[in-house]
């Protein structure tokens, strides 16, 4: 009876983790199929083979193995698997990324520092602090957590990563998300047994947000002056650090060795740092503020981008463009009236990759919050509708993220020796009926169950 109960368990657990997960051949073949490859031109009828988790071979004139567990993809199309360029699944402890009506991310997230303690009742009102001397070391550097890395959180059983398969995501770059430097990112695949079978590449960059201590007067830094005070001073530090740790290393003989920092260690670590911007004001300030720092940085959000196209160009900056559009907020008053700008930004944002495209620059999509595939595709459809191409839109989804984030040799596009990271669909991506059949993470086959969850929502904590 146990070992029946038992079994019964584990199908049920096998079928809630995407039907065939553990059935899926070393071999597959995908023929007759329409194959958009991303890096190359389409190809009319073809087929894609799968070995052992990685592309084999590809082309209107590869034959299936002898071997090979074969799909008949007539009528169907192959296209690398999406791929979120800023998310936080596989991290059930990340908090929930959302956008405020004006395109800017809506959360602050959980002040690390503790807060001064209140003066006893009957005292005057001012603040007293601990009589403790003064921490050094990680401490002194609130809002600082570099040294987290996403790759070290992931949880396989985070329920998000079923419905952003059954959505046709094959991938992500995720990223911890509080405090001004918040940690470092990982490229991951959206499926895998241990939380160590689905790193890709860590670490993918370190996360930086304007978010200080609150309201101004709350603590330093309590303002945009100052957390921009506080992120140079972080980054001189971390210079003057590792300049005394090379000393070091060339002489140690009769010299005092440098305290290790594990704060500044995660800062030295980043191969390239997101930052925060939204309008043409904003994105100058954080290239002129990059360039200062000698970093390799990455803008994100940027929903005015249809009016700084020419300052991302100038500067070759790469950018991370904000699907969820910016709308009038549900709670807001219908009897107020909006501002000029507010309503041109709702209406030309989505304009905003068209205009990078043509400006040549470096661009990819992340979901902002955006919680079911079908509002995906319509902010998708948006981008088109405004003048930008559907290869170019696919490329925001695939091979754009992978160039970005250093991971074009593994993934983003239908190439021999890449790894298998698929989907199948029934026709033209982000049309409103097009459906996604089948998708593949590392070669492993998945089809979107009915059951699972419509929805891809960021988890709010």
């Amino acid at each position: 009876m146990k070992n029946r109960l038992f079994v019964l368990c584990l199908t049920g657990w096998l079928s809630l983790a995407g039907r065939a997960l553990a059935e899926t051949p070393p071999v597959v073949a995908i023929k007759n199929a329409r194959i958009v490859t991303v890096s190359g031109p389409v190809i009319a009828k073809g087929t894609v083979v799968i070995r052992n988790g990685l592309i084999e071979a590809v082309g209107d004139s590869v034959q299936e193995p002898a071997d090979a567990w074969v799909i008949n993809g007539e009528g169907l199309t192959v296209y690398p698997g999406l791929i979120d360029a800023l998310s936080t699944w596989g991290l059930p402890g990340a908090q929930s990324q959302t956008a405020s009506p004006s395109g800017r991310r809506g959360f602050v997230p959980e002040d690390p520092a503790p807060a001064p303690t209140p003066a006893p009742p009957g005292r005057p009102t001012t603040l007293t602090t601990p009589s403790a001397p003064p921490a050094r070391g990680p401490e002194d550097r609130p809002y600082n957590t570099s040294f987290l890395l996403a790759a070290d959180q992931l949880d396989p059983a985070d329920r998000r990563l079923e419905s952003a398969r059954g959505a046709g995501f094959t991938g992500a770059v995720c990223f911890p998300n509080r405090g001004i430097f918040a940690g470092q990112g990982a490229v991951i695949n959206l499926a895998g047994q241990r939380a160590g079978s689905m790193v890709v590449q860590s670490p993918a960059g370190l996360y930086l947000t304007l978010r200080g201590g609150g309201s101004f007067g709350g603590g330093f830094p309590g303002s945009l002056m100052g957390v921009i005070a506080y992120i140079r001073q972080i980054y001189l530090d971390a210079d003057h650090y590792q300049k005394a740790k090379e000393l070091y290393a060339a002489s140690p003989l009769g010299n005092k060795r440098p305290d290790y920092d594990k704060t500044l260690e995660g800062v030295l670590a980043a191969p390239r740092v997101l930052m925060p911007a939204q309008d043409p004001k904003e994105i100058a300030r954080m290239l002129r503020f990059a360039g200062e720092l000698k970093l390799k940085a990455v803008l994100y959000g940027v929903h005015e981008g249809y009016r700084a196209a020419d300052i991302l160009s100038k500067y070759d900056a790469a950018v991370l463009v904000n699907l969820r559009w910016p709308e009038k907020s549900r709670d807001a008053d219908p009897e107020a009236e909006d501002s000029f700008r507010m309503l041109e930004l709702r209406d030309k944002a989505p304009s905003t990759p068209a205009a990078l495209a043509k400006a040549g620059v470096k661009f990819a999509f992340y979901l902002g919050g955006l919680d079911r595939s079908s509002d995906i595709a319509r902010s998708v459809r948006r981008s088109l509708d405004a003048g930008l191409p559907q290869a170019a839109a696919v490329r925001a989804l695939t091979l754009g993220p992978a160039e970005i984030f250093g991971v074009a040799d593994r993934l983003g596009s239908i190439e021999k020796g890449k790894i298998a990271n698929l989907i199948v669909t029934s026709g033209e991506l982000f049309q409103e009926k097009t459906e996604v059949k089948y998708v593949f993470v590392d070669g492993v086959k998945f089809e979107p169950s009915p059951e699972a969850p419509p929805a891809l929502t960021e988890v709010s904590r």
